[in-house]
């Protein structure tokens, strides 16, 4: 309810978490510093997000945790902004992405682009993997949120049948930053819609050295929460990682899976 994403409460996230097996939440509503068109957003009010998270966590029982997150999009255009946000308050778990081009390309949200042709997705796509090298450094995260973004609309919306294959050498440096920083990187199943596609990224990821990985299901409604987890987790097996990464204060912790 605290972004534009959603208007479900938090108790009914909670709620739906518990239904469906899940034995841990965090909630990360989405901070872009750029809005939709691209102009600066205004200082992120935690109020709102505390006043739901406080009392709902008060009434945990032990055998499930609710955490504090957020998903600090486009911390590159603004590091200090970024970071100032993050010492706020004392959150658990940061998602760090990339959901609107770069200033310089206009900054609008990929969301809202219309994919016109393929020539012009590609040079979207140059865009995009140049902001996530700049991104990958940042200490404003704890996982690259998911890398696959904009494939979503570009693919899934306008049928271009693109693929990351030719930044590959790009999203070699982006995935050697996150692991020599100690970071993670995302699986987002979107829902339950994009799982397989993250098999490419991943075993790249654990050529590399990769081994933190964190699990989404990006739901935005009750009736979305922890779609693709149990296949996520499979998909991490079958490509030899054996453990998924949970954050306290911002601090992994494995859990074999």
């Amino acid at each position: 309810r605290c972004s534009p994403d959603s208007t479900a409460q938090l108790s009914d996230m909670v709620q739906s978490a518990r239904k469906v097996g899940l034995q841990e939440l965090c909630t990360t509503d989405h901070y872009d510093l750029l809005l939709e068109d691209g102009t600066p957003a205004e200082d992120w009010d935690w109020t709102p997000v505390l006043e739901q998270f406080e009392p709902e966590s008060r009434k945990i029982s032990p055998d499930f945790r609710l955490l504090l997150g957020l998903e600090l999009g486009g911390g590159n255009v603004d590091p200090e902004k970024a970071s100032a946000t993050l010492a706020k308050v004392p959150v658990d778990f940061v998602v760090g992405s990339i959901h609107n081009l770069s200033p310089a390309a206009g900054g609008a949200d990929f969301y809202f682009l219309p994919y016109r042709t393929r020539e012009e997705s590609v040079a979207l796509l140059d865009d995009y993997v140049n902001s996530l090298l700049e991104l990958a450094p940042l200490p404003c995260y704890d996982a690259l949120g998911h890398i696959l973004y904009p494939l979503r609309y570009i693919n899934g919306r306008a049928g271009h049948g693109l693929t990351l294959d030719a930044w590959a050498d790009q999203l070699d440096v982006v995935l050697q930053t996150v692991i020599q920083t100690g970071r993670a990187i995302e699986v987002n199943t979107c829902r339950g819609r994009e799982v397989e596609d993250w098999r490419p990224v991943l075993k790249r990821y654990r050529e590399l050295g990769g081994e933190l990985i964190t699990l989404g299901s990006d739901a935005h409604e009750p009736e979305n929460v922890g779609k693709g987890l149990p296949q996520a987790a499979e998909l991490l097996k079958e490509t030899e990682f054996h453990y998924v990464t949970l954050f306290r204060r911002r601090r992994p912790e494995l859990v074999r899976l």
